[in-house]
């Protein structure tokens, strides 16, 4: 490994790209800390220090969606997550849309012309964004956004907007340009440093408070997590495949022998995404009566928010979270398996399965084991999901008073860390071996 690693940093032009990345990352984690004008951050701070409500996960799951800058309410506030929901719009609309598949078999100009409809489609989705996370913060944080409203001050409301769509464009392009002269893929590594940056402030919160046995019981769930999560990110299932021999003129093609590697997890990390997206929002709008003047609404307001937030008792909470995200990594890798079109492409190409009839009946054994395989990975995510409330139901451990998130990086940044980690090793790896340098993995 030390090796390899002197050997990326000898290369020039690996070296470049390495320190190139780096230095994207020290520009975004520079401009995270640049508040929007008008915003008062050190309200967010102590709204957040307060407690674990349902208003609190909010935020916290929105600060981890834009790389850690909603902390400061800056500039980046939604960080590049109107990027990846146009993405994942467009990905859902591609089997619907007969314009999208036809563009999706171009090719690399086809592919050119859906990333452009997807930087198009973020514009919008970030205004209204922007525009919906401003309102949440000023109506959830006292005093942190003020004069914000078309109707209270239409200057200073469109200078906030733009503000904000601006720097989410802005990560957007910083993203690409690690894509492009750096190492792995940008959209991820910048969320990837948003999440590590928060690691520091979790162990000192536990030594300051000298929770030691927490920190030491957190340190190994977070490892064994971990490890779990990349031996089930790599798995995959093989399918043979035999490719039949053409001749053209005088010479031969085809009659080798391949595989189709079927991962475990196609759906990386995205279905926890969905399925919290859709479990905080039943809190998020139970808050807002809690103190309605009807006691009857406000009753059943309190017991939303209660059974509804993410803490040891709500114990609905966690069982519904879990069917979800199991149900969402069905869903999201059969929209991915199809629009791949694994079977047309092989019976285009000459290509079959040994014992298997090409076309109808190819496509059925290809979803049949997806199927069985994405079980394992559904239960992965799924338990991966739910791993704060297992930790905090450990005696000692949620009456110890601590104020984390009961992991020193939470369940969604951990997989988007180890997936993160996992694609950029693989990139230098290959970057390497085209050098005849031995890579990383032996």
């Amino acid at each position: 490994m030390i090796e390899a690693i002197r050997n990326a940093l000898i290369l020039p032009d690996l070296r470049r790209k390495i320190f190139f990345t780096l230095l994207i990352l020290i520009v975004y984690r520079a401009a995270a800390h640049v508040p929007v004008p008008g915003v008062n951050p050190s309200a967010l701070r102590s709204f957040l220090d307060a407690g674990q409500g349902g208003s609190q996960v909010i935020v916290q799951f929105l600060n981890l969606l834009s790389g850690g800058a909603l902390v400061n309410f800056s500039v980046m506030a939604m960080g590049v997550y109107p990027y990846i929901t146009a993405s994942i719009i467009l990905q859902l609309l591609n089997p619907l849309v007969p314009q999208l598949q036809e563009l999706a078999k171009e090719g690399e100009q086809g592919r050119n012309k859906i990333t452009m409809y997807t930087y198009i489609l973020t514009v919008p989705l970030a205004i209204l964004q922007a525009y919906g996370q401003a309102i949440f913060m000023q109506n959830t944080v006292p005093d942190m956004i003020n004069n914000f409203g078309f109707t209270v001050d239409f200057l200073s409301t469109t200078t906030t907007l733009l503000t904000m769509t601006a720097g989410t464009m802005l990560a957007v392009w910083l993203g690409e340009l690690i894509t492009e002269q750096g190492i792995g893929n940008g959209t991820s590594i910048i969320i990837f440093g948003g999440i590590v940056s928060n690691m520091p402030s979790q162990i000192a919160g536990f030594v300051s408070r000298q929770e030691w046995l927490n920190l030491v019981i957190f340190t190994t769930v977070t490892v064994i997590t971990i490890a779990v999560i990349a031996v089930v990110q790599e798995g995959q299932r093989r399918i043979p495949v035999q490719y039949g021999k053409r001749v053209r003129g005088t010479k031969v093609y085809g009659g080798q022998s391949t595989h189709i590697p079927l991962r475990v997890n196609s759906a990386g990390m995205i279905p926890l995404i969905f399925a919290q997206s859709i479990m905080i929002f039943p809190s998020a709008v139970a808050s807002y009566l809690q103190f309605s003047s009807t006691p009857f609404v406000a009753t059943i307001a309190n017991g939303i928010v209660r059974w509804f937030s993410p803490n040891p008792s709500s114990f609905p909470y966690w069982i519904v979270y879990f069917i979800m995200v199991v149900g969402f990594t069905y869903f999201y890798t059969d929209v991915i398996f199809k629009q791949q079109n694994l079977a047309e492409n092989l019976q285009r190409n000459g290509g079959f399965i040994p014992g298997l009839r090409p076309g109808k009946r190819t496509e059925e054994y290809l979803n049949l084991v997806l199927q069985r395989i994405t079980f394992a990975g559904a239960l992965m995510l799924g338990f991966v999901a739910i791993l704060p409330w297992i930790v905090n139901i450990i005696p000692g451990i949620s009456q110890s008073g601590s104020q984390t998130q009961s992991l020193l990086i939470t369940s969604t940044g951990l997989l988007i860390v180890v997936g993160v980690v996992l694609d950029t090793v693989k990139q230098l790896e290959a970057q390497l071996l085209m050098r005849h340098y031995e890579g990383f993995i032996r």
